[in-house]
């Protein structure tokens, strides 16, 4: 019988619970969650298993509000920790830090922040200005009171595991940050705790964005042109009034720009959508290689 995970909400008890495995030189991963926990997220547990061995696995759950701009989600946003924490003890999770805002940010919102540079203003930050600012913040603050090796991040926030590794190579933070793949649906939606706010007609239109990037892919052969093109006839089945596209992009795996003409050679690149049904918003990515030889038909 695999034991619960030890909670701590408190630095104290975070140090407490962590020594015994520093003094024997363990490996210790960290997966930093807000809660709401998911298959997405016990995929991203299994994966830090699976790199620290015997060391211990931590979770963080805490709701960051520095990450929460003006008119979004915070107060709405699920907490969820009795369930959370069944789910950390079915993955086996060893630790689970699950600190107040307080303890995070005793002295109130921190005067000193973490600027996330260019990348921080555009895709997502475009349209949640802050939010990488508070994500940063955040992540370096937990980082400092775990002290892990290693740190796992979905792929399905890309740009948020973009940032994050550049973080912690920038200001050599000495944390391995680990990229898992997106998990998903049967019809292929991309697990998200906001899922559960998208009613049932919305739902079933929430597929269209998987079905774009996979349209992407299968016409990447073909250039950035025919990739986009691809996609956006997946995305025009649903009527604007129905869905409102934010963004799509395609972008170099470091979320730089692509060239626009078709590359001589294959290259790596990844494509990226944000859009809204009802009152809900989701992303997705997926990888895709531009140029070279066309996919078999």
């Amino acid at each position: 019988m695999i034991p619960d995970p030890r909670l701590a909400s408190t630095r104290e008890e975070l140090t407490d619970a962590l020594a015994p495995h520093r003094r024997a030189g363990a490996t210790v991963g960290v997966v930093t969650t807000m809660g709401a926990l998911h298959e997405g997220h016990a995929s991203l547990f299994r994966t830090a298993r699976e790199r620290v061995g015997d060391g211990p696995v931590v979770a963080t759950i805490f709701v960051n509000p520095l990450q929460f701009g003006a008119g979004e989600d915070l107060d709405l946003y699920p907490r969820t920790l009795e369930s959370d924490l069944a789910i950390c003890a079915r993955e086996g999770v060893d630790l689970v830090f699950a600190p107040a805002v307080g303890e995070v940010y005793p002295g109130g919102d921190p005067q000193v922040t973490v600027d996330p540079g260019p990348l921080g203003a555009e895709l997502e930050g475009a349209s949640r200005p802050g939010h990488f600012q508070g994500v940063l913040t955040v992540v370096v603050k937990l980082f400092g009171l775990v002290r892990p090796d290693l740190a796992v991040f979905g792929e399905k926030d890309y740009q948020q595991l973009v940032l994050v590794r550049r973080m912690s190579q920038d200001l050599c933070l000495g944390v391995q940050i680990v990229g898992a793949e997106t998990v998903r649906e049967p019809d292929g939606l991309a697990l998200s705790s906001r899922n559960r706010y998208l009613g049932t007609e919305d739902r079933e239109r929430a597929t269209v964005l998987s079905r774009a990037l996979r349209a992407a892919q299968e016409r990447a052969a073909y250039g950035l042109p025919a990739a986009r093109w691809a996609a956006m006839q997946v995305l025009d089945e649903v009527p604007e009034s129905e869905l409102d596209l934010d963004y799509l992009a395609i972008r170099t795996p470091e979320l730089t720009d692509v060239a626009q003409l078709h590359p001589v050679e294959p290259i790596p690149a990844r494509i990226l959508v944000a859009a809204r049904l009802g009152t809900t918003r989701l992303i997705d990515n997926l990888p895709l290689t531009l140029g070279g030889p066309p996919a078999a038909q």
